[in-house]
């Protein structure tokens, strides 16, 4: 049975009682999910490499403890994927690995934001979100528009005995969280992971009609909009707390470069 200690157990915790665990076949299973996750969105949203993750393609430590792979691409700014990110990080073969999935759209539309993660703790962990580029307390036209569609999908999900709900400890990350976002651990099956290949297969599918559909955002709201995106995607980086997990293995530098390069700082320079 799920508790609150379970709900609000950290990621050192769940490692300590695990913490030579090989995930290799889930690695493969997960990264799998986000790289078909990846090319649908690109054939609507096309992208190209940017420059900041040559070299991370594949990158492991001197002794191989910590490990991964980080590619970054920006599609049209001003009227497709602005900034998006695949990568992983972690050690295949003991217990720890966080994968991720991020599409930022450039401000064309207000449509939110896409994230998909999966990691291992050794336990399963999944993360989904729809990052709001409006207010949703108080514009609930956006809140009818881009949530409730979903909302059913997430009831779904949530009242899963086989899911149990996983809170931050960062309060910005749980600032961070949408009315639909999903943030789990659950045991290690193959019907777990089928399951959430469902559930990121019609994220996915919903968030692309999104986009296909959206209106065009007035002009004179474009640059307001691009800032607001920027100071969100910059803390949703910087203020995570696997980064201080990652530096235990890495140190404080290694990982503040590769926050800058997840986090987009060149390309968000490049546009002034």
């Amino acid at each position: 049975m799920s508790t609150s200690s379970s709900q609000t157990k950290t990621i050192h915790e769940y490692l300590a009682e695990n913490p030579d665990v090989d995930n290799s076949e889930l690695w493969a299973q997960f990264w799998e999910i986000l790289s078909d996750a990846k090319e649908r969105i690109i054939r609507e949203l096309p992208v190209q490499p940017h420059p900041s993750s040559e070299g991370l393609e594949y990158w492991a430590t001197e002794d191989k403890s910590y490990e991964g792979s980080m590619s970054t691409f920006v599609g049209d700014p001003d009227n497709g994927a602005e900034w998006l990110v695949h990568s992983w990080i972690g050690n295949r073969t003991n217990s720890i690995l966080d994968m991720n999935l991020q599409v930022w759209l450039g401000p064309h539309i207000d449509v939110p934001h896409l994230i998909l993660v999966f990691g291992t703790i050794p336990q399963i962990f999944f993360y989904s979100e729809l990052v709001p580029r409006r207010d949703l307390m108080t514009e609930v036209d956006y809140l009818e528009k881009y949530y409730e569609p979903l909302n059913e999908d997430f009831l779904e999900l949530r009242g899963d005995d086989r899911f149990t709900w996983s809170v931050s400890h960062g309060s910005y990350m749980r600032a961070f969280l949408s009315p639909v976002a999903h943030s789990y651990t659950a045991d290690r099956s193959e019907d777990v992971v089928n399951t959430l290949r469902e559930v990121v297969n019609a994220r996915v599918d919903k968030w692309l009609e999104a986009v296909r559909n959206a209106q065009p955002t007035p002009v004179e709201e474009r640059a307001a909009l691009r800032e607001r995106d920027h100071k969100v995607r910059t803390y949703g980086y910087t203020l995570d707390p696997m980064n201080e997990l990652s530096k235990k293995f890495l140190g404080a530098e290694r990982v503040e470069e590769l926050v800058a390069v997840r986090a987009g700082f060149k390309q968000m320079e490049e546009l002034g």
